[in-house]
């Protein structure tokens, strides 16, 4: 994949250049940052942010502009509160669909789910961590071994009763979503295909439209008609053949900010810039995929970019941040990275 595609995507993405007003802003442009790993999703918002602040991201929390739930693909994310809504309508109907297929197998009953619903209205009110939340569902009596206290907590996200929002004694609440946050109607049908497409090449380009069908969970077909209702709005590339799309005024801001891009940044697991694309070659090189997630285990680790290229993993340990190469590296380049540290949130 062309070189410059990963530079552009890091202006895209604000981890090179400017950083975005704050993180509810970081989370809007990027219009969802995976976040099963929620320390990691902090960072990720706060490197995209000009305070570079973590606990910035947790007053956003705290402040209900930024929410966590599963909007798409059955996976964590965390989202500007007023995207939730409509995207949440849009790409949780084929992960719901699995999800009761899935319910079944536990031997979960519809009734459980509404009682599951019924509970929430009782606990959840004021914010509810995880544990106490499992703790009230089994005192009604549900059950939430084997998977199934996780799978209600899933079904109501998805339903659109519960997120995760504020911070409670050092963990994110479960509150329920229509009085924690204005679920103000948004795009719905073909309109918010379209607002995606528009808003993820504007914060994830250049990308191809398999990118993007992967990154929200959506068929291919749906994805390439939102692209051609916006293509005007939007610049195309073809790389080794395939069209990308990306914001227009991408190549005048990599211009701009080329130094940056160039430089040295490190980024935790689940980055949008290794987790948003179908195909990640431009930033992870094929042959060092292994060292970001070992074994296959769908865990990534933490990447040290240099010229947009991910060149070692790193950590936090007892002693700092461990950076493990891939290749020896020379003093000059780990003294720059010793420096990107320094910069960590």
């Amino acid at each position: 994949m062309a070189p410059e595609v990963r530079l552009l995507r890091l202006v895209a993405q604000h981890v090179a250049g400017p950083g975005l007003a704050d993180p509810t802003s970081a989370a809007r442009h990027l219009l969802a940052a995976q976040g099963q790993d929620a320390a990691g999703v902090v960072r990720s918002l706060a490197l995209r942010s000009s305070s570079r602040s973590g606990q910035e991201v947790l007053d956003a929390y705290d402040a209900g502009t930024l929410v966590r739930s599963w909007p798409m693909r059955g996976t964590l994310h965390t989202v500007a509160a007023d995207d939730l809504g409509w995207l949440a309508t849009l790409a949780t109907e084929r992960p719901r669909k699995a999800a009761a297929r899935r319910r079944a197998q536990l031997g979960l009953t519809p009734a459980q789910v509404t009682a599951a619903h019924e509970v929430i209205e009782r606990v959840a009110r004021t914010g509810i961590v995880r544990e106490g939340l499992l703790a009230a569902f089994r005192e009604a009596g549900l059950p939430t071994d084997a998977g199934r206290g996780y799978h209600l907590i899933v079904e109501l996200a998805q339903a659109g009763a519960l997120c995760l929002g504020p911070m409670l004694d050092g963990d994110q609440a479960f509150v329920l979503t229509r009085t924690w946050i204005d679920r103000a109607p948004g795009p719905q049908g073909e309109e918010a295909v379209a607002q995606l497409a528009l808003r993820y090449m504007h914060g994830h380009g250049p990308a191809t439209d398999a990118d993007l069908a992967r990154w929200a969970g959506l068929p291919l077909g749906a994805v390439r008609r939102g692209l051609a209702a916006v293509g005007g709005e939007l610049a195309r590339i073809d790389v080794d053949g395939t069209p990308h799309w990306l914001d227009p005024s991408l190549p005048d801001r990599l211009a701009e900010h080329r130094a940056s891009a160039r430089g040295v940044h490190l980024l935790p697991g689940f980055d949008e810039m290794v987790l948003g694309y179908a195909d990640r070659s431009a930033t992870v090189p094929r042959e060092h995929e292994e060292r970001i997630v070992p074994g296959g285990n769908g865990v990534f680790r933490g990447t040290v970019l240099v010229d947009g290229v991910a060149v070692a993993t790193w950590r936090r340990g007892r002693r700092g941040v461990d950076v493990e190469p891939f290749e020896p590296l020379d003093a000059s380049l780990r003294s720059r990275i010793g420096a990107a540290v320094e910069r960590l949130p």
